[in-house]
């Protein structure tokens, strides 16, 4: 199947695009998109792979489901346009950063600037209907999504998994812990940011953890 993504990303993930699950998936997409209001739209489906080629990560941020808003969603996992109150999750993100790196807190909730260093925020579910949390579960972006993941750890080096919260931390058997860093804690959201998000310094340790192998730190 041919599905418009960056070069890089093409070649290693092909093989997914040309399984019966995701010629499904393909299908229930394109009829929701014909008939429905869908976050995010078409052209931002891939957006953080196209801005991120394969061979350029460094960081991978897990999350669950898109925004369901669509003034808030436009490919890029925590990221939100200018304009847009910035989401209590991304708040304590950039709390948390604040307190672990001494970086002051930015005005933007734009994540542009940590993709475009090699950090791949990267939704487990791709897409879902406006207003509608979770109604894209269970069709296949589960399955899409792992073999990123695996992808990603069977072919690159010292990469860090940022796994934050239960969902995310599932992902962990698809992680081979001897080649990357693994970092886990509690979920940023406010229900759960008091609980081991706040504290868990991962910013700084996984630039401490980039340094020692030689990898340039990313600018939170």
């Amino acid at each position: 199947m041919e599905v418009r993504i960056e070069e890089s990303w093409r070649n290693v993930l092909q093989e997914e695009f040309d399984k019966p699950y995701f010629a499904k998936l393909a299908a229930f997409i394109r009829e929701e998109y014909r008939t429905r209001q869908i976050c995010p739209v078409n052209r931002d489906l891939f957006r953080v792979f196209n801005l991120c080629p394969f061979d350029r990560v460094r960081v991978v941020i897990l999350g669950q489901d898109p925004y369901p808003d669509p003034r808030y969603y436009y490919g890029i996992c925590f990221s939100v346009p200018d304009g847009v109150p910035i989401p209590g999750s991304l708040c304590n993100i950039f709390r948390e950063i604040h307190d672990d790196t001494g970086r002051p807190l930015p005005a933007s909730g734009r994540l542009e600037r940590w993709v475009e260093q090699g950090v791949l925020p990267m939704n487990t579910i791709f897409t879902v209907r406006a207003f509608d949390s979770g109604s894209h579960r269970g069709h296949g972006w589960e399955e899409f999504s792992d073999a990123v993941i695996r992808r990603l750890s069977d072919r690159r080096d010292h990469l860090v998994f940022l796994l934050w919260g239960a969902e995310a931390q599932r992902k962990i058997p698809l992680i081979d812990a001897s080649r990357h860093l693994i970092l886990t804690a509690a979920h940023p959201s406010p229900r759960s940011a008091d609980r081991g998000f706040f504290g868990c310094r991962h910013f700084s340790r996984t630039n401490s953890y980039l340094r020692e192998h030689g990898i340039p730190e990313i600018e939170w």
